[in-house]
């Protein structure tokens, strides 16, 4: 392509040619929202780290569904804050925890007009904060994954349509597929964080769970982003152990691992739009340095761009009001 031959600015000047050969979309039924749900009645508490996030009591958590349909996001994404913890997490293996207390609320009142994931980990339900059992001082992978694959039973019996393991546990995919197919769950979809780094992005969201560690830190079983190829062997795991679609947390600074997966694997891929970023563009925009929107907007259009199938924000309510009005 040669100028003054070629001039790439002629798909530019009318506004019905740039959209005719755009080719990137983002719809609201790309949008997965969390939610985190507490213990108690008549409950919507701002967290402080998440601006404009609240915890919600499950009574309030039925009025916030009804809204979301109302936008048609159609997808939600459950982390329980729970008033009650152990030693291992064993207290979420219960249906009179708060989770799947949550989901079978949901289901009774909306049926399949939303779909429910619940995020699968201990670590809002452990004293010390830990994803799992801590054995020398250490996150014990296979006692951990026991524990993991209870509450996914009592998930599943709970109504729950998505199983989302966030742990990163080796081997917790194939052992909590066993444990669904064996109590009969064999149509529930498992979709785990296969991609799960060490992040320095993920403060606003411990906050969120009054989530934090007594010691140590989460780099034995969580990626390092030093690390540019074993992305790869996490996800030919998981897909070996029967995963039906893979997270990727966080997304914004890993597009690469996105784009990668996109050509190497035929699986869905939902890319997580983290707290820390929610956090910098709400302060950002407080302080009038940008335009908080337009500036998420671009970030989400980014990950789908590099592959994404959906994208797990906490911006979900905003950007599907714009959506719509578009």
């Amino acid at each position: 392509m040669n100028y003054p031959n070629s001039r790439l600015r002629r798909l530019r000047y009318n506004p019905n040619v740039r959209r005719l050969v755009e080719d990137i979309d983002l719809k609201t039924s790309d949008l997965i929202y969390p939610i985190f749900v507490c213990e108690g009645e008549n409950i919507k508490e701002e967290i402080v780290s998440l601006p404009g996030q609240y915890r919600y009591s499950i009574d309030k958590l039925l009025i916030l569904t009804e809204e979301l349909i109302s936008l048609d996001i159609r997808s939600v994404l459950l982390f329980g804050v729970s008033d009650n913890k152990d030693d291992n997490g064993k207290i979420a293996c219960s249906h009179k925890s708060i989770i799947p207390k949550a989901v079978k609320k949901i289901k009774e009142k909306h049926n399949n007009d939303i779909l429910v994931i619940a995020d699968l980990c201990n670590c809002s339900y452990t004293s010390h904060g830990h994803c799992g059992t801590l054995i020398d001082g250490d996150v014990d992978n296979d006692l951990t994954i026991e524990t993991l694959c209870r509450q996914g039973v009592i998930l599943a019996e709970s109504g729950v349509d998505i199983i989302a393991p966030s742990d990163m546990m080796d081997g917790r995919t194939g052992e909590i597929r066993k444990e669904l197919d064996k109590n009969g769950f064999h149509k529930i979809p498992i979709f785990p964080y296969s991609v799960k780094y060490a992040s320095s992005f993920y403060g606003p969201f411990r906050g969120a769970v009054s989530n934090s560690l007594d010691e140590g830190d989460r780099k034995t079983h969580q990626m390092s982003f030093k690390n540019s190829s074993d992305y790869l062997r996490e996800i030919e795991q998981d897909i070996n152990e029967g995963c039906d679609a893979v997270i990727v947390k966080p997304a914004l600074s890993y597009l690469d691992v996105i784009s990668k997966v996109k050509d190497r694997f035929s699986i869905p891929i939902i890319g997580y739009c983290v707290s820390g970023v929610y956090s910098m563009i709400k302060s950002a925009s407080r302080e009038n340095l940008i335009e908080e929107i337009d500036v998420t907007m671009e970030i989400l259009f980014s990950i789908k761009r590099a592959g994404a199938t959906a994208i797990i924000t906490y911006s979900a309510i905003e950007i599907a009001r714009k959506l719509n009005k578009e």
